[in-house]
Order: structure tokens, then sequence, then C-alpha cells
């Protein structure tokens, strides 16, 4: 088991964004503690604490073939003050259920730029599967957020929970930029052109100039590689070689 010592630095963040720790509260199903692990990964987050997590399913998660690196380092805490004693900032995720609320509520998508813009160390509550966060956890919170789902269906699975609060945390950062691929040169285009249209002339459909106009636009929307052209040519020419009876250009 890891320390629980809540005085360990918080040095696993991702650089750039303030430290936060996601402290799951009662865990029972090794399954969900998985996938909030993997959803902590996948965002870049590290830091995970458990308080009062089922044993038996603790153990069965850090021993799942391809348990991350976030599980093995998790650390679990005998209370719940000493899991988020380093935070100053608390933010416990609630259902709009029947609670004793106290505290401002959020949408998770209004609170998560005051979650970002905050310069000390944050604590994501997440409750259990089945009773989520009592009124004695919610004490210890600053802030509440809320996802909205219909009312019907307002719970979340837990593993949910995680990946959809980390994403708004993290949707706003720097995006990345796409990728330009090469575009095919007019020669490339016009070779594809007149095959294309050698193989309608051929198939019965009427070539003039007013067929010449609109195949030229449309393979110009294509926006097409090099490659993509070389692709098509070559589809072409098995199906002229077939409407040929399989004669050769």
């Amino acid at each position: 088991m890891a320390s629980s010592d809540s005085t360990v630095p918080l040095d696993n963040q991702t650089p750039g964004r303030p430290p936060v720790s996601v402290v799951l509260v009662s865990p029972r199903n090794p399954l969900n503690i998985g996938a909030a692990a993997r959803a902590m990964s996948n965002f870049g987050f590290f830091d995970l604490r458990l308080f009062e997590a089922y044993r038996p399913s603790l153990e069965e998660a850090r021993s799942a073939v391809g348990a991350s690196s976030v599980i093995a380092q998790a650390r679990e805490f005998p209370s719940l003050a000493e899991a988020i004693a380093d935070a100053t900032l608390v933010v416990g995720t609630h259902s709009l259920g029947p609670r004793v609320l106290q505290h401002r509520m959020l949408r998770l998508e209004q609170a998560a730029p005051e979650i970002r813009a905050h310069s000390g160390p944050v604590a994501l509550l997440f409750g259990s599967e089945k009773h989520g966060l009592g009124n004695d956890h919610l004490s210890y919170c600053d802030l509440l957020v809320h996802i909205p789902t219909r009312a019907e269906h307002d719970s979340m699975n837990l593993g949910q929970a995680v990946a959809v609060t980390l994403y708004e945390l993290i949707r706003n950062d720097a995006p990345i930029a796409p990728q330009e691929q090469p575009r095919a040169t007019q020669e490339q285009l016009t070779l594809f052109e007149e095959r294309l249209l050698t193989v309608l002339e051929e198939s019965g459909y009427a070539r003039t100039p007013s067929t010449e106009e609109k195949v030229r636009r449309l393979i110009r929307r294509l926006d097409l590689a090099p490659h993509d052209v070389t692709v098509w040519q070559g589809m072409l020419r098995q199906i002229l070689w077939k409407v040929r009876g399989g004669r050769a250009e």
C-alpha cells in the first residue's frame, strides 16, 4: 500500500494545470475504480486518493491486467479530512437528490473555469456507486458541481462521472493543430478527371461540355491528396478494364 502521508508533493501533475487530486469515497466496484484511473490517465491527472475503498475491489483493480500506474500509485487515507488536507479548494460531485445543501451548486461547465483558475491544490470528491456523497462528506466541500442528466436517471456511473468531469477541466487546453496534408497537383487532377470521364463515356453516360465541367468541379471539391488520386485511378482502371471486357487500354 502506498503511503497515506498527505504532505507528499503532487509532482506528477500535468505542467500548466493546478494540482488536482481525484478522491474516491467508498468505491466498491473494481471496474469503476479502474475506469476512473483510466480516465485520469487519459486526461493527464495522476493523483488518485481513496477513502474507505472496499479492500477486495481495490486489490482486484490493482492486479487487473493492464492496470494503469495511476492505480498502482493510488494512496489510501484513514479519514476524508486527511485525504484532502493539502487542498485549498474541495469540490464535491453531486446529483440533485435529497441532501442538506448549504453550498454553492454549479453545473459542471460553469464550475470548470473556476476550478481551472484556482491557484492551489484542488480535491475532486466522488461518492460511492450506491449512495454518492453523504452530508458528512459534503460538509468538507467548498463547492458542489452537478453533471446535468435527465431527471428519470440522474445518477451516473462512477467511472463515467470522473471522465466527464476531467474532460470538462481540460477541454479548453490548447487545441491540436490540424495536420496539413499535401494536395494533388492540377496535372494529377486532370488525369483523374480524364479517366473518370472515359469510364462514364464507355459505360453509356453522355460526355458533353456540361458533364466535363460538372466532373471537374466535383473532383476539385474533394480536396484530394496525391495518394487519394492514385487510389482512385487504380479503381477506375479496374472498372474500365471490366467495361471493356478485359481488354487493355
